[in-house]
């Protein structure tokens, strides 16, 4: 992740690219796959914690439901400066600016979880990490590169809401028009 972390980021309206590679971060095709990750982690509610901010697309559908409180973990510095220029006048909104596997254990639990980083090479980690941070009902989602009903985060027993997209040009999620959004309930 240290590669990531000291890369300069180029952001323009569609894309976050890391700027020396123009390998994509996040992209705004991605949009309805966010609004569905956020309805699905909001459904009861209550606290959610978000782990990754990338272009915020994700933060703004959580913040358009019901919630009691909005934990966002996200440690790239450029990203983190746009993350501290929307926060403003969100008062349920709280930022936590390191790396989520450095923090799991100083946090609360939560109602509901949404995974998307970049750059990881925690993200096995992940898994393990859940039972600390969830509740009886808490529900979950994460960013699933796999093209069919599996995850490399090995979270067991997750369902799959197939989502119907039409991805622009991209190097992390090519070759189909159906995504595969996980659902774990604790």
């Amino acid at each position: 992740m240290s590669y990531y972390l000291s890369s300069s980021l180029l952001f323009q309206s569609d894309k976050i690219t890391i700027d020396d590679t123009d390998e994509e971060v996040m992209m705004s095709w991605e949009d309805s796959l966010m609004s569905a990750s956020a309805a699905y982690v909001t459904e009861d509610g209550g606290d959610i914690l978000e782990i990754g901010f990338g272009m915020g697309i994700a933060s703004n559908y959580i913040q358009s439901h019901s919630i009691s409180s909005h934990t966002i973990i996200e440690n790239h510095p450029q990203i983190l400066e746009k993350l501290e220029t929307w926060v403003n006048n969100k008062s349920n909104v709280t930022i936590v600016s390191q790396s989520w596997s450095d923090v799991t254990g100083s946090l609360s639990t939560y109602d509901g979880i949404f995974y998307d980083t970049y750059g990881d090479d925690r993200n096995h980690l992940f898994s393990s990490s859940l039972s600390g941070l969830t509740k009886s009902g808490t529900k979950a989602t994460f960013w699933n590169n796999n093209q069919n009903e599996s995850n490399d985060l090995n979270i067991p027993n997750c369902q799959y809401q197939q989502i119907s997209t039409t991805p622009a040009s991209n190097s992390y999620f090519t070759g189909s028009t159906t995504y595969y959004m996980p659902k774990k309930e604790f």
